[in-house]
């Protein structure tokens, strides 16, 4: 049995964090039997301090994977997962680097729209500290945001204006947008792993019961709006 540690669904979505629903989706679309763990506490279990993670217990030994991208790459291989086999090797290489692009860049405009904007921090602070008890909730969560601020400075993102910002991420949105067209997928008529990324992230911003100028920018796109609800309808 496949176990994936996420830390649980916050926003409507599954799960607050895109990469714990980019491994979740993929599951779901290659059609791998498995249970969520959920629980910030699963942080202490993961081997990179991160999540998610995933444990697969089998007779002799359990097997332990970290990091989304690694995830699905161990499942693909040991699961005999077909999802990208229609891919060409083009379609492939650019599949990889649009991963890169909203792992590494649309994200921390996620986050900024979560932890510095002033409309969205009530909303986060209870999402993610809502359980804590107290006193730690009078004060751990202000430290948390500010640890956050910190490393949205030391990538860069945060260095930037919000309108800087907002631009930035409106520039991700238009892209897919226009990459998708009318296709059911990004790829064509059926989903490919990478279906599962760009889901991950834009059902953070479509499909997340807050809104903001973040998500209102991409719910501006009829053709990503109904690409989230066909993939909800589908698999969730």
């Amino acid at each position: 049995m496949i176990s994936l540690y996420s830390f649980g669904s916050s926003f409507g979505v599954m799960d607050a964090s895109p990469f714990v629903v980019k491994v979740d989706a993929f599951l779901k679309m290659a059609k791998l039997p498995y249970e969520v763990v959920s629980g910030a506490h699963n942080l202490k279990k993961s081997p990179k301090g991160k999540l998610p993670f995933i444990s697969i217990q089998q007779q002799t030994e359990e097997i332990v994977v970290a990091d989304s991208q690694h995830i699905i790459e161990h499942l693909t291989q040991n699961y005999s997962v077909t999802l990208d086999d229609f891919l060409t090797k083009e379609q492939r290489a650019q599949a990889y680097l649009l991963t890169k692009s909203l792992d590494e860049n649309l994200y921390w405009c996620l986050v900024y729209s979560r932890w510095v904007l002033a409309e969205t921090w009530p909303l986060a602070n209870k999402a993610f500290f809502g359980r804590m008890p107290l006193p730690l909730r009078w004060f751990v969560p202000s430290l948390v945001r500010k640890s956050v601020i910190k490393k949205l400075h030391a990538h860069g993102m945060g260095r930037h204006s919000q309108v800087e910002i907002l631009t930035i991420a409106d520039k991700s949105f238009n892209a897919l947008s226009v990459l998708l067209a009318e296709q059911d997928y990004f790829y064509g008529a059926q989903p490919s792993s990478f279906d599962a990324v760009a889901y991950s992230i834009l059902c953070q911003f479509i499909s997340a019961n807050c809104d903001n100028v973040f998500n209102s920018k991409a719910r501006s796109y009829p053709n990503l709006v109904r690409y989230c609800q066909r993939i909800e309808q589908e698999f969730y």
